[in-house]
């Protein structure tokens, strides 16, 4: 890429017939540097204005003191140079200096619309002082105005700089992934704009409780948040699904208050969980078969899902009623209880309710749904606990699980074959559910106060990890 310089009015380009030997300097690597660089050239990063190792500044905009030739002849910039010779600028090397007197100051105006008032004739400045012109209360004033407005601009940058919002993560991949765990910004965006308008139009929770109380009145106007747009809003609700953060931390993070933050989250889980929950997962066997991998043909090719369970540790109750409805036997703890089914291909396809932790495999999936959904000739693989061969073959559906150890007291050769070909197969699906469990709301132990909406969290989650890429 031929270099040309970012700085606005500047037509310096290698490609130009106005290239005059001009060299191109990177922006500085020291955060403080790039600032002082970024306020004097007058660009805010941005959607319009990216940084990056193809961002130069050319030499027109440097004082010749700020230049220096290395032994092979190529000219650098010593440490620390800033630039600050520009259009609108009265810093100019030697030579090229532009006077402002009274009589032109008013002309500034018509060349920030972008009219060129200076010209040749104008005559040279004195060369002690830009302002010489002028009497001396005017450059005090002058001198004065433009630092305030220096460090005026100093200080946006640094505020904008220092705000958690999603434009500030739109060049660094990983970070994105690492907040929200969509892959980069573009699928982050692309959710987003796919949940419009409907998103900017949502009733949040706070006016959904005031519609109780009212006459059946529909509140037309979208969900405020405080200062936060639509799009911070979703990004908030991710960080608090990906990182766990706590709800005060985010309302440091975000410069909003804790029941802001829990209004925001609260309202976003049941928007998505009702958004994401009607898009149509199941899919036909018609399109299991054209999307199946190789190795799912050679062995199990009528294979139809992929089920497992897993269990998301609770608060424990103060009841021991409740208690024991939702206490593991299997683990010893206080647990809810999902099952989770994917393609062949890896998709997610089967996200049933959460059940108390005491629920076996075979009673959640009679509960869960999955049973209506599944055709005359379909194949489910499981893991031995899921003792369903009888719901199945009601429905002319046939269950592949590892093979138990018979009376002989150890495998054949066939059944150890069969062993592993499984477990390559299924392994698939305990990824799958930890691809869930990477969102780390739920890897922790939920507290009562999210109970109430862990069938949300539980589903949302699971559903977002369709636009985290192919799982193989």
């Amino acid at each position: 890429m031929a270099p040309h310089c970012c700085v606005p009015q500047c037509t310096s380009s290698h490609r130009k017939k106005s290239y005059r030997g001009q060299t191109f300097h990177r922006f500085p690597k020291d955060q403080g540097l790039r600032r002082q660089w970024i306020i004097n050239i007058r660009r805010d990063p941005g959607r319009n204005f990216k940084i990056n190792t193809y961002t130069k500044v050319c030499s027109e905009h440097f004082l010749p003191d700020c230049l220096v030739k290395s032994r092979t002849g190529i000219t650098k910039l010593k440490p620390g140079a800033v630039p600050t010779v520009f259009a609108w600028s009265s810093v100019r090397p030697e030579g090229r200096s532009v006077v402002r007197t009274a009589s032109n100051v008013s002309t500034d105006l018509d060349d920030r619309h972008g009219v060129n008032v200076l010209s040749e004739e104008i005559p040279p400045p004195h060369p002690d002082h830009e302002y010489a012109a002028l009497p001396p209360s005017l450059q005090d004033q002058l001198e004065e105005a433009r630092k305030t407005i220096g460090d005026q601009e100093l200080l946006i940058l640094d505020l904008k700089q220092k705000q958690f919002l999603i434009s500030n993560f739109q060049g660094d991949d990983k970070q994105i992934s690492f907040y929200t765990g969509f892959p980069d910004y573009e699928t982050f965006k692309a959710v987003f704009m796919a949940l419009q308008p409907t998103a900017e139009n949502m009733v949040g929770w706070s006016q959904a409780q005031r519609l109780k109380h009212t006459s059946g009145e529909v509140l037309r106007q979208g969900f405020s948040a405080s200062k936060l747009s639509t799009m911070d809003q979703f990004f908030l609700f991710l960080c608090r699904l990906r990182q766990g953060f706590p709800e005060q931390d985010l309302a440091t993070r975000f410069h909003v208050s804790q029941s802001t933050v829990s209004r925001v989250c609260v309202t976003w889980v049941n928007f998505l969980y009702f958004m994401l929950g009607s898009l149509p997962m199941w899919p036909s066997r018609k399109t299991v078969d054209e999307l199946m991998p190789d190795c799912f043909k050679c062995t199990f090719p009528a294979t139809r899902v992929i089920l497992d369970c897993t269990e998301i540790h609770v608060q424990k109750l103060s009841s021991k009623v409740l208690n024991s409805a939702i206490h593991s036997h299997y683990k010893g703890n206080t647990k809810f209880k999902g099952l989770i089914g994917i393609a062949p291909s890896g998709e997610v396809t089967f996200v049933s309710e959460l059940y108390t932790g005491s629920i076996s495999d075979k009673e959640i999936t009679k509960k869960s749904g999955i049973l209506s959904v599944l055709e005359e000739g379909d194949m489910v693989m499981a893991d031995k606990g899921f003792l369903i061969k009888d719901l199945l073959s009601e429905r002319q559906v046939s269950l592949v699980i590892p093979p138990f150890l018979g009376p002989s007291g150890h495998f054949t050769a066939d059944e150890v074959r069969k062993t592993q070909a499984i477990a390559r197969l299924r392994i698939h699906v305990e990824r799958a559910i930890r691809r869930i469990k990477e969102y780390h709301i739920l890897d922790k132990v939920l507290p009562m106060t999210l109970v109430g909406s862990v069938n949300q969290l539980w589903s949302v989650c699971a559903l977002l990890t369709n636009f985290q890429g192919p799982l193989f």
